[in-house]
């Protein structure tokens, strides 16, 4: 079965607000030229990532879906995009961190089994996953975000995914090693910037509209989790021919996933109470 349209969601972990707005240039490029919009998202809380992750996907607060931190992680009940998206026919794929197969697959992650497979009952249809494994402040263990992309794109042209999440922690494991206002983290903004700008044409070309964003902000102490703007408020790109809100509009992470579903011309589940902020 058809879907309406072809999506996929980029998520940067760990970026806040003002340096999307400052440092991503090629981003801020095609949002001045009128080719994508941009609003200001407030994610959940607690603003940890993992708790971030299960909420973009469900559309529930983790209050409701119950991954309240990193550490408690078990495959959630509620509906998702993945598995939405899965019912009504649709191919999806996931280049992200492990946690996102732990959540919407099944728990625990096998390393050999799940690091990569192809599943045509879903709900993930085209997975490939890494677990960063060993991460520490001296040890990024961050893959490539050019690999990442790449991959997202192979999975694209290779196996035609409706939807696609491509999910990284390179910019989130920077700001916590440096701290969001410094030279080393300029400097890891802009190469990410630089290596999304080759591949945004790429998808665009192929006929998918694109959503950029992040699960969670981050303070100059390279800390979130908390309630603060720093921690919680971050950008988000859109790149397709729907019309959003006014630019000074506050969107709710909560309404991400049934605006995917929305878009894809998928059915909202009844859980995803959130207003859809595409049309």
């Amino acid at each position: 079965m058809a879907l309406k349209s072809k999506l996929l969601l980029i998520v940067l972990d760990g970026v806040p607000y003002r340096n999307w707005r400052r440092l991503m240039g090629n981003l801020e490029g095609w949002a001045q030229s009128g080719e994508a919009q941009v609003w200001k998202m407030r994610s959940v809380l607690p603003s940890t990532s993992a708790c971030c992750y299960a909420s973009i996907h469900t559309g529930v607060t983790p209050q409701v879906h119950g991954i309240l931190s990193n550490e408690n992680r078990f495959r959630v009940t509620q509906p998702d995009i993945f598995s939405e998206v899965s019912k009504a026919g649709g191919k999806t794929g996931a280049v992200t961190h492990s946690y996102w197969s732990e959540f919407f697959r099944g728990y625990p992650f096998d390393l050999v089994e799940d690091l990569e497979f192809d599943d045509p009952s879903g709900p993930i249809t085209h997975g490939r996953f890494h677990s960063m494994t060993g991460y520490n402040l001296k040890n990024q263990m961050t893959p490539s975000d050019v690999d990442l992309f790449a991959t997202l794109t192979m999975l694209s042209r290779r196996h035609g995914i409706d939807y696609g999440i491509l999910h990284t922690c390179t910019l989130d494991s920077m700001g916590h090693r440096f701290g969001h206002d410094c030279i080393e983290m300029d400097h890891a903004c802009y190469a990410m910037d630089g290596m999304l700008a080759a591949f945004l044409p790429l998808w665009l070309q192929a006929g998918y509209e694109v959503i950029v964003t992040a699960d969670h902000g981050q303070t100059d102490r390279g800390h979130h989790g908390g309630h603060d703007d720093e921690m919680q408020d971050f950008a988000l790109y859109y790149f397709g021919p729907a019309k959003g809100p006014e630019a000074d509009t506050l969107l709710d992470q909560l309404q991400l996933a049934p605006t995917v579903l929305s878009r894809l011309g998928v059915a909202i589940p009844e859980t995803m109470k959130a207003k859809v902020f595409l049309v």
